[in-house]
């Protein structure tokens, strides 16, 4: 029988946050939800070990976190988080440094530009990040981690700055890109229309009382 992506046993960080038994399933669009407050963005961090539970275990492919690597499990494992960490230099700028940080060959226009297209990123590649809106800046950030092509993708409320038309459309593209990549993913949303439409696994996590 096939490993699951992740396996959380016992898991507990701080006092409040307790996962147990949470299974990510393999090959499938795994997405976390949850009351507000109920730990789902903690729990991507713990996923790529950004952040270190009390006690309890993680695995992942059936090997426990905390015997990877960090820094080549979190290029593995990226967590695209809710607030896009940018450079204050354009957009081509910005891919060239995140491709510097991995010791990766910068890919080529033709592809940069056909991933900021996918995520919707619709101004100058020459534009400086600093004048982005909240919206632009989150798409620059997921275009880019998208284009690394990591072996699972954490996307934290990956459409929460976009309208309805633009959340399903940047979803749809977003799931096909990394099916075609064979890159796993796992989203946190509290959007229940895009979760509706794109789930193939809903994974809930309860908050303790």
């Amino acid at each position: 029988m096939e490993k699951p992506l992740f396996e959380a046993n016992k898991l507990i960080y701080k006092s409040n946050l307790k996962y147990d038994n949470v299974i990510v399933e393999r090959g499938k669009v795994n997405f976390i939800v949850g009351e507000s407050g109920s730990g789902k963005s903690t729990f991507l961090k713990l996923l790529n070990q950004s952040i270190s539970p009390i006690s309890g275990e993680i695995k992942y492919n059936g090997k426990a976190v905390e015997n990877y690597n960090p820094i080549s499990l979190r290029r593995d494992v990226s967590l695209v988080s809710q607030e896009p960490f940018l450079f204050d230099e354009s957009i081509l700028e910005n891919f060239k440094q995140f491709y510097l940080l991995r010791n990766k060959q910068m890919p080529d226009l033709e592809y940069i530009n056909y991933i900021t297209k996918l995520c919707s990123v619709n101004v100058p590649l020459e534009q400086n990040a600093a004048t982005l809106s909240g919206g632009e800046r989150q798409r620059v950030y997921i275009s880019i981690f998208l284009s690394l092509c990591p072996k699972v993708i954490l996307l934290d409320e990956p459409t929460s700055a976009l309208d309805e038309s633009n959340s399903f459309k940047i979803m749809r593209n977003i799931i096909d890109f990394c099916k075609e990549k064979n890159i796993e993913l796992v989203v946190v949303s509290h959007n229940n229309k895009i979760i509706d439409e794109f789930s193939e696994n809903k994974i809930f996590i309860k908050k303790e009382a």
